[in-house]
């Protein structure tokens, strides 16, 4: 899911906050630590990190939730296997069917993509808000990109930054990039410069590159007061 409103003739960037994450484990697009002395014991994580996929299957097979997320994970990436869209959904859903926060938004993630099962937006904006509800940031921050867009559920702005501002919280820098994004546009919030300059600066912090550039566009807008005043913000929050 793409977003990119047009702000005084200035394309900022509003990007997907979609990706699958394991339990306790890299996500992707992260590299996974080296393993270590724990990572040898006998669970998800560990064999996860080895890509243990007997010792995973056997797991995911037994009920585990955890292990059926990261399954899902492994065939999504194709670490370890082959890559296979169906696989990673079928395992993602066994995980979500049993309440697994994780496993529901990145089963949202494949409805919203379309990967391994019919595109169905509706059914991608269902996931999202189970994980959501039960505080998992990803899914907070996907289903405030399914309000932006309208897809799935009724357009709403205000929404979309009230889940926005929920995982920007917790530290998701996508979030809190789009979450700037509606400051400077005023959607569902009130037009705040300062606000939009704060959550972008947090974001950039964390290595987000749309973050980055939409801060200096923001700020070219800005006062030199403004800016000392997002930076002291920023600060402020990092310190919370």
């Amino acid at each position: 899911m793409i977003y990119k409103p047009m702000i005084a003739a200035t394309a900022l960037v509003v990007a997907s906050c979609c990706f699958s994450a394991a339990s306790a484990a890299p996500a992707k697009g992260v590299r996974s630590a080296p393993v270590t002395a724990a990572a040898q014991a006998d669970t998800p994580y560990a064999a996860y990190v080895r890509r243990d996929v007997p010792a995973l299957t056997g797991m995911a097979d037994a009920g585990s939730a955890s292990a059926q997320n990261n399954l899902g994970l492994m065939y999504y990436n194709g670490q370890g296997v082959a890559q296979d869209y169906a696989a990673a959904a079928g395992w993602y859903r066994k995980a979500a069917d049993q309440g697994y926060a994780a496993a529901q938004s990145n089963l949202g993630v494949m409805y919203d993509e379309g990967q391994g099962v019919t595109q169905d937006y509706a059914a991608a904006a269902g996931w999202y808000r189970k994980a959501a509800d039960q505080g998992d940031a990803l899914g907070q921050c996907n289903l405030g990109v399914m309000y932006a867009k309208g897809q799935g559920v009724p357009q709403d702005f205000a929404a979309a930054a009230g889940w926005y501002r929920k995982a920007a919280d917790q530290g998701n820098a996508g979030a809190q990039s789009n979450l700037g994004v509606m400051y400077v546009a005023g959607q569902g919030v009130t037009q705040d410069y300062v606000q939009a300059h704060k959550w972008f600066n947090l974001s950039a912090a964390s290595g987000n590159a749309n973050a980055v550039k939409n801060r200096d566009l923001v700020a070219s807008k800005m006062t030199p007061a403004q800016i000392a005043e997002a930076q002291r913000l920023a600060s402020a929050w990092r310190k919370k």
